[in-house]
């Protein structure tokens, strides 16, 4: 059996909220199972391999933000287009989804994304920070709850082309009543959460969102597999349950 490669991108500037540890929940995951799995850490300066089985991006500041941006924007970013046009799972959280975007606002300006996402994102009326829970509406396959927590000031609004990852049931999503108010074409967005596109995965929730939401973890190591989600063998980790009902209480 071939090993799993999981590109991490850009840990060096977009690790500042945890979200690495997406990316060695995903490797646990398969290991459990036999699969051999290894971390492909992709740092500033580095080419993106357009190889690999499935990419992780995190969250980071507006600086780190615009640094990652610039750098996926560039010749050696390409990578992860190729990827993401042959059906690669990439798996984007927080700025990492803002990235994936057509445009973000940082700091007072306005930076391009890479535009694997129909979404621009500018900024809520107030920072939002705290649980959050959401009902999957985007990905057939999820049929669990999604839980985590937010942190962010950005204010995404989805184009046509991408559809929520879930309808919020708690908490702040991509968008708040200030937004709303200020934009019209925010309108019916109001319970959105999250981002879903082609091979894209994006979401505002931490936590890491995959020690939180192992149903999500396994639908993304089925389609880096190329497998059905019913394929893999199930795992039974009574403390991940646990910890998930004391979450979603």
């Amino acid at each position: 059996m071939s090993t799993l490669q999981i590109g991490l991108i850009l840990p060096d500037v977009l690790g500042t909220y945890g979200d690495d540890g997406n990316a060695l929940v995903l490797r646990q995951r398969a290991r459990m199972r036999n699969i051999p799995a290894e971390i492909i850490p992709i740092r500033l300066g580095a080419e993106v391999p357009a190889s690999l089985d499935i990419y992780c991006i995190g969250g980071g500041e507006d600086a780190a933000q615009t640094l990652a941006a610039e750098h996926l924007n560039s010749p050696a970013g390409a990578g992860l287009r190729t990827a993401a046009e042959s059906g690669t799972p990439i798996l984007a959280i927080c700025a990492g989804l803002q990235i994936l975007g057509e445009s973000f606002r940082a700091s007072d300006r306005i930076v391009p994304g890479i535009g694997l996402l129909d979404a621009t994102t500018g900024s809520l009326g107030k920072r939002t920070i705290g649980e959050i829970q959401s009902t999957p509406s985007g990905l057939p396959g999820l049929t669990a709850p999604l839980t985590g927590f937010a942190n962010h000031m950005g204010a995404t609004i989805l184009g046509p082309d991408a559809r929520p990852l879930g309808h919020l049931t708690r908490g702040v999503g991509n968008l708040d009543a200030h937004t709303i108010s200020e934009n019209p074409d925010a309108a019916g967005q109001e319970r959105a959460e999250g981002a879903v596109q082609g091979s894209v995965i994006a979401t505002y929730m931490h936590g890491p969102v995959l020690a939180r939401n192992p149903e999500l973890g396994d639908l993304l190591l089925a389609k880096a597999l190329n497998i059905g989600i019913e394929e893999l063998e199930p795992l039974n980790i009574p403390v991940v349950e646990q910890l998930r009902k004391e979450r979603l209480a």
